[in-house]
């Protein structure tokens, strides 16, 4: 004990060195395990990487290859089926189908068509769709084509259409892929849904538009034609007894009026800032036509961010008329069309949550096939007319044998048989849509031919309007007398006449169309007589519907 005690005096820096030496063991230890923490961080930061390059790799192929089974091999395999029954088409490419060649077919016609284009001539469907008169000159009436992973079979064969048109199930609807591309303005309204839904919709809106209840709305309408008729005589008298008159915005105004006092109870006023946008709406959702890229409406182009912006206002807008009409509602007891939506969105297949899409919807296809059709029609009548100032004469000898000189009703304009032929040969020649579109929602089979499901059927409306082996040498010509005898007589197969579409699926607003139409012209050439101007300029353009591209001018006098 003394010997250790000892020791330690006589060393007494043995404790100081090794507290030193623990120490500098300890922080080499420390240093060591952060250089190991660190090599091992730097090892996991590494394997995570790998993880998340791997992953990523895996990803992309996984969408590369889902994408390469949607864009191309699911569509090659109908391709194929079609094939194999004889139909074929032009060979499509990945991703754009054959949008590239008929963007082509549409630029080498432009060109041609440049120099004719101070011509008034009706048979223009090879001006608007020439990819499709070219392809049917090469396939025949039956053929199939793409526009990107959509495949398309174009059906201009009589007896196919035939039999497509007695079809009554729910097997056969719209193509869903326009209540995507055409969401904003149709949303899942009656004119783009399908099944139970589109069954639920018409059971609502049909008998609102049956004749009984149009001939109630002869009055309406013949007060919304005074407007138009006081504004052009005001305008002719302040240019000296001819006025030269663009027609196009007028009758519009004149047609939403109608829509507006006869299904919504509302005046034109209050849905004035609706159907400028609704216009505005078509007119941003017509740019790329028949050529739909897949994905483009997610794209935030401008023309994207303009179509955005106007489905907003107008959901907007039409919820507010509705509140409006709710607390009108109350005060009477009158139901309109408006009403019995609003009931309809209540019933029991319709979710709560789903209510105000349901009644924004019907409104939106409501307001635009309402007025924005049958106003195409009369401003396509109107220049017919022009070019034929003697179908003008016989429609005025007429109105004054059926009227006597006072104003139509329901039972007069039926017996208007001269205006009747007149607006029958208008929509063949101008029929507002130019194609009936439809889905095979299941396999079909027509004619013996096996429609996958999921094919879209393509019906050219106006190909057939104006195809001369069913109407005719004069197929091209303004010809009102071929409907003397009816529309059976009118060509060789009645069937193909089908300018408010076929089936089930055909226009339910067809007898509120022709009483309209009947009454603002039988108005109209009562009280003016009118020619083209000279600065007309013929060019139908395809705009969701076929309307004249650059308007209507007429040099309109009074009678």
């Amino acid at each position: 004990m003394q010997e250790r005690e000892t020791a330690k005096e006589s060393n007494p820096h043995t404790d100081t060195e090794t507290r030193d030496m623990h120490i500098n063991n300890t922080a080499r230890d420390r240093k060591t395990r952060v250089r190991m923490e660190e090599v091992s961080g730097t090892s996991v930061s590494k394997v995570a990487m790998k993880v998340v390059i791997s992953l990523t790799l895996v990803g992309l192929c996984s969408t590369a290859v889902y994408l390469y089974c949607i864009l191309w091999k699911k569509p090659q395999r109908i391709r194929e089926k079609l094939r194999r029954q004889g139909i074929r088409g032009p060979k499509p490419s990945f991703f754009y189908g054959n949008i590239k060649e008929m963007e082509k077919i549409v630029a080498e016609e432009n060109k041609e068509a440049s120099a004719n284009s101070g011509h008034v001539a009706h048979n223009y469907a090879a001006a608007l769709f020439p990819y499709f008169e070219r392809w049917r000159k090469q396939y025949g009436p039956i053929f199939q084509y793409s526009t990107g992973n959509i495949l398309l079979l174009y059906v201009s064969h009589p007896g196919l259409v035939k039999e497509i048109s007695l079809h009554k199930s729910l097997d056969l609807g719209k193509p869903r892929y326009m209540q995507k591309e055409r969401g904003p303005l149709f949303g899942n309204g009656i004119l783009t849904s399908n099944g139970p839904l589109w069954a639920h919709q018409r059971k609502i809106i049909g008998p609102e538009l049956f004749m009984d209840k149009v001939k109630s709305m002869v009055d309406l309408m013949i007060e919304s034609t005074f407007p138009l008729l006081k504004s052009w005589e005001s305008r002719i008298e302040n240019e000296g007894g001819t006025g030269d008159i663009k027609i196009d915005e007028d009758l519009r105004s004149f047609s939403a009026d109608v829509i507006s006092r006869a299904c919504f109870g509302s005046s034109y006023s209050k849905g004035k800032e609706i159907f400028v946008r609704l216009r505005a709406l078509q007119q941003a959702m017509s740019k790329p036509s028949l050529l739909i890229i897949p994905g483009m409406r997610y794209i935030p182009t401008k023309n994207n961010r303009k179509i955005w912006k106007l489905e907003r206002e107008i959901h907007s807008l039409i919820l507010k008329v509705v509140k409006e009409h709710k607390e009108e509602s109350i005060a009477t007891s009158e139901k309109d069309l408006l009403q019995c939506i609003l009931e309809g969105a209540n019933a029991s297949q319709i979710r709560s949550d789903l209510a105000d899409s349901f009644v924004v919807d019907n409104c939106k296809n409501i307001y635009f096939a309402g007025h924005e059709m049958t106003s195409v029609t009369a401003t396509w009548s109107l220049m017919l007319l022009a070019l034929k100032p003697g179908w003008q004469a016989r429609v005025r000898d007429e109105m004054a044998v059926v009227c006597g000189g006072l104003l139509p009703d329901a039972d007069k304009i039926r017996k208007m048989k001269t205006l009747t032929m007149v607006i029958q040969e208008t929509l063949r020649l101008y029929p507002p849509a130019p194609f009936v579109e439809r889905e095979a929602l299941q396999s079909l089979d027509y004619c013996g031919i096996e429609i996958p499901e999921g094919m879209n059927l393509w019906i050219p409306i106006l190909t057939m309007l104006h195809d001369p082996e069913l109407w005719g040498s004069d197929a091209h010509e303004f010809n009102p007398e071929r409907f003397s005898h009816g529309i059976a007589n009118a060509c060789k197969l009645p069937h193909v006449y089908m300018p408010f579409g076929i089936g089930a699926r055909s226009c339910l607003g067809q007898n509120f169309a022709m009483v309209e139409l009947k009454i603002v012209l039988s108005l109209i050439l009562s009280k003016f007589s009118f020619s083209l101007s000279p600065s007309y300029r013929h060019s139908p353009a395809f705009r969701l519907t076929v309307e004249p591209g650059h308007g209507v001018n007429l040099l309109i006098s009074k009678v």
